[in-house]
């Protein structure tokens, strides 16, 4: 009986033991699982907050490709290279030193020598490590460029068929994928190389202890016995697999670090457009906007130069002139797009960058030339950054916009889906629903950029009177190059080359018969 339950215990020991061990392994790879998505996560959050961040000119100076593959590859990346070599590269430096440890203990001289030549191996592990390291960031920057190339491409679909210009996109794609190929084969060939070389190498070390040992054994001294020597070889031999182990993870690890340095340049990005630390909550707009010898520089190129110019609350100020003379910028300055190199910008008497960046673009209403719309509902589109807004005043905002009746054509209303960058509706129905979003933020200070330039000319009539009543007892800059639009401003300011070239009313204007009166004349002709 004695013996059967000895029986029973060791059989019942055997299997919660097999329990355990299995049930350890599961919660340390669910810890696992749970630190590499968190992590993945935490770092997708912490690009995709910083780049929200960054001034409008970054975007013009980086490729959109590079960093959406910043955004999903290089993640990618250093979830698998670098989270399924953290066990090697962690366990196994500590494997090592134990068993250094064991082998100092038999022969502290036999142990120096294979100390002094170890650095062999690592210097040429550290070559392949470095050259490894060095493609991996060449060939994420080339997946960036492809998705560049896609990007460009999926959205230029209309002209490329137009020009006939499949092959030259064809011809682009396979240069740059061919560079990636080479790249992804060269990284691959070297990954492949760690294992044997550190294996070769370890062989090589042991061939040289067989050697130097061997002579302390066979000497007539005899400094090291023989089974002492065995047991050195025996337990060096152990030091292989966990030092091929960490060579294979030390070799994976530069893939992720590659990765991780473009990932981390744009976290460390420090915003140049941002609110001080003591910045002032802007309740409300109340007297002026004032540009005191502004003046914007991108790099050494002068964009504005010295411009001085006071916009009274409720008037309607027009930027006329020439394309690229700086109409548009000069009313990026306003909602802080890009802060002047030069003077100052002042709301009620303050500088902006005394204001909170946010509490300052509340104040603000923004209608492109481009219409920016999302993969959404015609309702989200409109409410789009407003939360908990009512139909009823989407409904309105989109009447006024002479939006209203097309919405209603459509197969689901305002709750309609309007496809990528609202691809699924003709350019005047895509304008007509940034005016609406516009109206619908109900702003004190109104910038229309171009607003009515993809109407049909039965719909800018309309809006013009919409966009008209909407900026009554409101300061609009209002930017044309349709000047009948903007007869009936307050002030006209024509700019040229980045200065003030006339302003005045429309009547004043027309009668110094200077630039203004020209481009008037020009568009008449058309």
């Amino acid at each position: 009986q004695c013996a059967v339950n000895s029986l029973l215990f060791v059989c019942g020991l055997i299997v919660a033991c097999v329990i355990l061990a299995n049930l350890f392994r599961y919660l340390e790879r669910v810890m696992a699982t749970k630190i590499r998505v968190d992590l993945v996560k935490n770092i997708r959050m912490d690009i995709f907050s910083k780049v929200t961040q960054l001034h409008i000119g970054y975007f013009n100076n980086e490729r959109k490709g590079d960093l959406i593959s910043r955004f999903t590859n290089d993640v990618n990346e250093v979830e698998g290279a670098v989270m399924n070599s953290l066990k090697a590269v962690l366990k196994e430096p500590i494997t090592i030193v134990v068993y250094f440890y064991v082998l100092f203990t038999i022969s502290p001289q036999l142990t120096l020598f294979t100390l002094l030549v170890l650095p062999l191996t690592g210097g040429v592990l550290a070559e392949i490590i470095k050259r490894l390291k060095k493609q991996a960031t060449q060939s994420q920057e080339s997946l960036g460029r492809i998705l560049t190339i896609l990007d460009e491409t999926f959205s230029g679909m209309r002209v490329i068929k137009a020009f006939n210009a499949r092959k030259f996109v064809i011809d682009r794609i396979e240069k740059e994928s061919g560079f990636y190929r080479a790249t992804s084969k060269s990284m691959a060939y070297k990954n492949e190389l760690a294992s044997p070389v550190s294996e070769i190498l370890g062989v090589l070390i042991i061939a040289g202890i067989i050697f130097f040992g061997g002579n302390m054994v066979l000497s007539d001294d005899a400094t090291l016995k023989s089974s002492a020597f065995m047991t050195f070889l025996a337990v060096f031999a152990m030091i292989i697999q966990p030092a091929k182990n960490f060579s294979n993870g030390i070799t994976s690890l530069q893939r992720g670090t590659a990765s991780a340095s473009r990932i981390f340049s744009i976290i460390d990005l420090q915003p140049v457009i941002r609110s001080k630390p003591n910045a002032i909550e802007l309740e409300s707009f109340e007297k002026s906007i004032e540009f005191k010898n502004v003046s914007l520089a991108y790099d050494t190129e002068h964009v504005l130069q010295n411009i001085d110019l006071t916009i009274e609350k409720g008037k309607t100020i027009a930027l006329v002139g020439p394309s690229g003379g700086g109409k548009s910028t000069l009313a990026d300055l306003v909602p802080r797009f890009y802060d002047p190199t030069q003077g100052e910008l002042l709301l009620d008497g303050k500088s902006l960058m005394d204001y909170e960046l946010e509490s300052l673009r509340k104040q603000i209403g923004v209608v492109t030339q481009e219409s920016i719309l999302f993969n959404d509902t015609i309702f989200n589109n409109i409410a789009f950054g407003m939360p908990n807004v009512n139909e009823e005043k989407v409904i309105q905002a989109a009447k006024i916009a002479n939006a209203h009746d097309f919405i209603m054509q459509t197969e689901n209303g305002y709750q309609t889906f309007i496809g990528e960058r609202g691809s699924k509706l003709s350019g005047g129905q895509r304008q007509r629903l940034s005016i609406a979003r516009a109206v619908l933020k109900n702003p004190p200070i109104l910038i229309l950029d171009e607003a009515t330039s993809a109407l049909d000319s039965e719909s800018e009539k309309l809006v013009q009177e919409a966009l008209f009543n909407l900026m009554k007892n409101r300061t609009s800059i209002v930017i044309a190059h349709r000047l009948s639009t903007i007869q009936h401003a307050d002030e006209i300011v024509v700019i040229q080359e980045g200065r003030v070239a006339e302003r005045g009313t429309h009547e004043q204007l027309s009668a110094q018969n200077g630039l203004y009166k020209k481009l008037v004349d020009i568009q008449k002709t058309v």
